[in-house]
């Protein structure tokens, strides 16, 4: 049953909540690009990922500590404030969240295939095929 709940299984949990969040804030950004005064949300996961898992390694119990700093991570959603695309304040710009929207799809994509093959591997193993 490892297998379900390995540190990989987590991780790849973790990113889907990113890439979710990541999604939502381009959502937001699109739709909100005509809107005066608002300002583009992006989504960062990354960089304190990498520092929890930095400060895990050097735990008393780092086998706990890493599965803790995988459960734990969180997306950041920032807003830029000090961005502005247009003369009425707005931030967004269409063709940069165009873009990034298409890559976001296609990660999601990869994501979701990565634990469908996990989890049909262990429906395999299941039906004892």
């Amino acid at each position: 049953m490892d297998f379900v709940t390995s540190n990989s299984q987590r991780m790849m949990e973790s990113s889907m909540r990113f890439l979710w969040s990541k999604q939502t804030a381009i959502l937001d950004n699109i739709s909100n690009a005509e809107t005066p005064g608002y300002k583009t949300k992006y989504v960062t996961f990354e960089e304190s990922f990498k520092r929890s898992l930095l400060a895990a390694s050097g735990a008393s119990r780092p086998t706990a500590a890493f599965r803790e700093a995988i459960e734990n991570a969180r997306p950041t959603v920032h807003t830029a404030v000090s961005e502005s695309a247009r003369m009425d304040g707005n931030g967004v710009n269409l063709t940069e969240q165009g873009v990034e929207l298409a890559r976001n799809a296609y990660q999601l994509r990869y994501a979701m295939r990565s634990i469908d093959s996990d989890l049909s591997i262990l429906r395999t193993a299941i039906k004892g095929q």
